[in-house]
């Protein structure tokens, strides 16, 4: 499929995709990795993105296959929080006449985010940016970071903080890529420096996450395989809920 879906877009005229489940992207690394070194406007649909897809258990739930696609040069990975961001990820994805794109989706429900509360889900473009539309002047205490599901998991942890007196920012990082491209005064507008207390939320391996976790924060991700179980409870007992989050960002700030 992946050499297929290059070929045509070797051919020219339509823009192709193929779609599968994200742990076959192992499968299709070839054809992925070609697509980037080729520079080629493929697009690579990946389903079924976390250990939330449940009782398949291990063989089906990605672990390090996030990280694995980062690591391709000239590859965009984009990780939509929602339907708002879906739709902003594909409209990048067609634009994207001189790289793929693998466009990663969650199997379970997610919240649309209502976006007179949240900031416009246009900011994917970007890569990432601060989801709290409301957010005064000052810095965060602290900046809980997610990517796909994992963002409405932040969101609730930072209503638990609020209800602390806290000032928590959320921060939505679809695409580490189009962030890393973008100038550094939105780069440090969206994660400044002076806020050392960041916890990073995603339900996969934790590689490459320190970079924006900073030496002072923490990484809620992955490091062992998954487990056979209905996808709420598995997210439960890996720590990926909102209880969990605002505890490790309560415990950063009083250390």
């Amino acid at each position: 499929m992946g050499a297929t879906v290059n070929g045509m877009a070797y051919h020219g005229g339509p823009i192709p995709f193929g779609a599968t489940f994200l742990t076959f992207s192992d499968y299709m690394r070839p054809a992925i990795r070609l697509a980037a070194l080729a520079g080629l406007g493929a697009i690579f649909v990946f389903t079924h993105d976390s250990v939330a897809l449940g009782e398949d258990g291990p063989t089906h739930q990605p672990i390090g296959q996030l990280a694995s696609l980062r690591a391709i040069p000239n590859l965009l990975v984009i990780r939509p929080a929602d339907a708002n961001e879906t739709r902003w990820a594909w409209q990048v994805a067609v634009e994207q006449g001189h790289r793929p794109t693998c466009l990663v989706f969650t199997r379970q429900s997610v919240p649309t985010l209502d976006r007179n509360r949240f900031a416009s889900a246009e900011g994917l473009r970007r890569g990432a940016y601060v989801l709290d539309a409301e957010e005064d002047g000052d810095d965060p205490d602290v900046i809980l970071l997610g990517t796909g599901s994992e963002v409405s998991i932040a969101i609730d942890a930072a209503e638990i903080l609020r209800a602390r007196g806290l000032r928590p920012r959320v921060v939505s990082m679809p695409c580490r890529r189009l962030f890393e491209e973008q100038e550094s005064a939105w780069r440090e507008g969206v994660l400044p420096p002076a806020v050392a207390a960041r916890v990073v939320v995603e339900a996969a391996s934790p590689l490459g996450w320190d970079r924006y976790a900073g030496p002072h924060g923490a990484v809620i991700a992955l490091d062992r395989f998954g487990a056979s179980a209905p996808g709420d409870r598995v997210l439960r007992e890996f720590g990926f809920t909102p209880e969990h989050v605002a505890q490790r960002a309560l415990e950063i700030l009083k250390s």
